[in-house]
């Protein structure tokens, strides 16, 4: 091994674990009852895992407005053993306007499983059950595909103009919904955007989609795009339609543009051209080598791509955080550690290795500009090996006769976590331990695993149902302090340490010393 590859795996102390098999769940139901005589539910499906004879979130679907038979775009990314019993749950909640949560949402009925009773049969479709009995004419269907070998992903957005007006006293308040054409002539939803109120010429959200689940990997395969106008009791104006596939989109990348039409109004009206023009605003694919959605750091769309003028999100993040944090160090000396990469030159994933520290913010960042361009990008995410390994000193430290250190890692993640179970029993043990973990989550990703981490919304259990003994997680999304100043995002992100602190060495009985005692008896390594 060169004196390069020994210096990129030597200063960053990778730690990983095996990749586990992915399964893609796709659900739907049928038959909801409505709330009321004047308006339908607003349903919401919450995915449950049993461990230890106790039921746990997992994840949850979007909410979709006024609709009895939903059909969720939202898609449950689960691991899968063939050789165990993975019980899951389906929960169906109504959730009213205003009010994403469950607390105040009425239960319409669950339906339980196993994983390889849905994996098995492909397609699984069961009846609502609500304190035992059926729950009315209600059912749900869950789709399994598992994921196989690597998966690029792209990225994609797009806008309309001059769509047509379906509303009388308003413009049309459309979305788009994407659908992949399978070999038995059925469809899955690829993706559905937000809806644009009141706008015939919408600019819809970009999104990232794997290629497994857009085409099943085959480029040539019928993708059909709808564009609907959006109302409030759910049924949605058809506004047109059109055909295309992920060849011809690549082929074609930006500006590429499709006529909506509505086959109807195509065979009635003589000089009708269509319902409105969809471009193609912006097209990239991102090349990862597991689930991972970073992304080739040589790749502009990535978030790990090194600008030669401005730095990444990771070492915005970095370096607004850290130099606040290192001021609190006495010999500015930090461990640093790197996860999900495969270390060369044989790039195969490696053993947890000796952590070696770096000298100062600067060197950290140093580190991590050097290794990027040496090393691949691979799942799976996994970050409770990097809390227990942090978790190791914490303990050791609290058992000596001063106890003076504090620990506070800094974990820096796209949000797309495989090991939430293991994560949250990582932190219930370091909960116990002078340390906090600040997350920093970068991209535009769902964050939904990380928001359960902080526990701000509810007590955080370990899968076995113990709770935390203090918070000591906290959670900020860099994208909401994008535009704001490095002190803003600092402030916010250190908000609650300081808190998290005193209320450990308050529940430990211990005093907080003078600096001449400090100075005295403190040893400092090198």
């Amino acid at each position: 091994m060169s004196n390069i590859y020994e210096s990129a795996e030597a200063t960053l102390g990778f730690i990983s674990s095996p990749c586990l098999t992915k399964v893609e769940l796709r659900v739907a139901s049928r038959g909801i009852s409505d709330r009321d005589a004047l308006s339908k539910p607003d349903p919401c499906v919450v995915l449950k895992m049993q461990s230890h004879g106790q039921w746990f979130e997992v994840d949850r679907t979007e909410v979709i407005r006024s609709s009895s038979s939903p059909v969720f775009s939202k898609i449950f990314l689960v691991d899968y053993y063939f050789e165990e019993v993975q019980r899951l749950r389906f929960e169906l909640h109504d959730i009213s306007s205003g009010n994403n949560g469950l607390r105040d949402a009425d239960f319409l009925g669950a339906m339980e499983c196993t994983l390889g009773q849905i994996v098995s049969q492909r397609k699984l479709t069961k009846a609502l059950l609500k304190q035992g009995n059926t729950a009315g004419k209600s059912s749900i269907t869950v789709t399994a595909e598992e994921l196989s070998g690597n998966d690029d992903y792209v990225e994609l957005s797009f806008s309309a103009r001059k769509l047509d007006d379906k509303d009388f006293f308003s413009k049309s308040d459309p979305f788009l919904e994407i659908f992949r054409m399978n070999d038995d002539g059925t469809e899955s939803l690829v993706h559905r955007t937000e809806t644009v109120m009141n706008n015939l010429s919408p600019v819809w959200k970009s999104f990232k989609v794997s290629l497994n689940t857009l085409c099943s990997g085959d480029h040539d395969r019928e993708l059909k795009c709808t564009v609907w106008d959006w109302d409030s009791n759910g049924k949605h104006d058809f506004i047109g339609e059109f055909q295309t596939t992920y060849k011809e989109v690549r082929a074609e990348q930006e500006g590429k543009q499709w006529e909506c039409i509505n086959p109807k109004y195509q065979m009635k009206k003589k000089n009708y051209r269509n319902s409105g023009v969809v471009t193609l605003n912006h097209f990239c694919v991102l090349f990862y080598f597991s689930i991972t959605s970073n992304g080739d750091p040589r790749n502009s769309c990535s978030l790990h791509y090194i600008h030669p003028y401005q730095p990444n999100e990771y070492l915005k993040a970095l370096v607004a955080v850290g130099e606040i944090c290192q001021d609190y160090d006495s010999d500015k000396m930090f461990p640093a550690f790197g996860f999900g990469a495969l270390i060369p030159p044989d790039f195969k994933q490696e053993a947890s290795k000796p952590v070696s520290c770096v000298a100062g913010i600067q060197g950290v960042v140093e580190a991590y500009q050097n290794c990027l361009p040496k090393i691949q990008l691979y799942g799976p995410t996994n970050i409770a090996p990097i809390i227990q390994k942090v978790a190791s000193s914490a303990s050791e430290e609290m058992h000596t006769k001063e106890a003076m250190e504090y620990f506070i890692l800094l974990i820096l993640t796209d949000g797309v976590i495989t090991d939430m179970a293991d994560t949250r029993e990582a932190i219930v043990h370091a909960s116990h331990l002078p340390m906090s973990v600040i997350i920093v989550g970068v991209g535009n990703a769902d964050f939904t695993d990380m928001q359960i981490l902080d526990g701000d919304d509810g007590i955080l259990r370990s899968p076995k149902g113990e709770p935390v003994l203090r918070d000591i997680v906290q959670f900020v999304p860099f994208k909401d302090f994008k535009h704001a100043s490095p002190a803003a995002l600092a402030k916010s992100v250190l908000a609650e340490v300081p808190n998290q602190v005193v209320d450990y060495y308050n529940a430990k009985g211990i005093k907080p010393k003078c600096m001449s005692d400090y100075e005295s008896t403190r040893t400092f390594s090198p």
